[in-house]
């Protein structure tokens, strides 16, 4: 499924390119575009940012426990 909605936008966005080389996209929409893409990715990698951070937590905690038994 990731595979086919790559090709997909990969198709749609030659298709734009093709567009703008014949002059029938306006830069503005394009800024747009990349304006929606780029709030997009500041919202992904703040997810992402925000999971590491939990799992540098809790392996942390797995590493102390580790080696409170390792005092056995």
């Amino acid at each position: 499924m990731v595979e086919f909605m790559k090709k997909a936008m990969d198709w749609v966005l030659e298709k734009e390119a093709d567009a703008a080389r014949d002059c029938h996209t306006k830069p503005e929409d394009i800024d747009k575009q990349i304006e929606m893409i780029e709030k997009k990715k500041e919202a992904l990698v703040k997810q992402y940012n925000d999971n590491i951070g939990e799992l540098e937590h809790v392996l942390n905690k797995l590493h102390a426990i580790k080696a409170e038994s390792l005092k056995c």
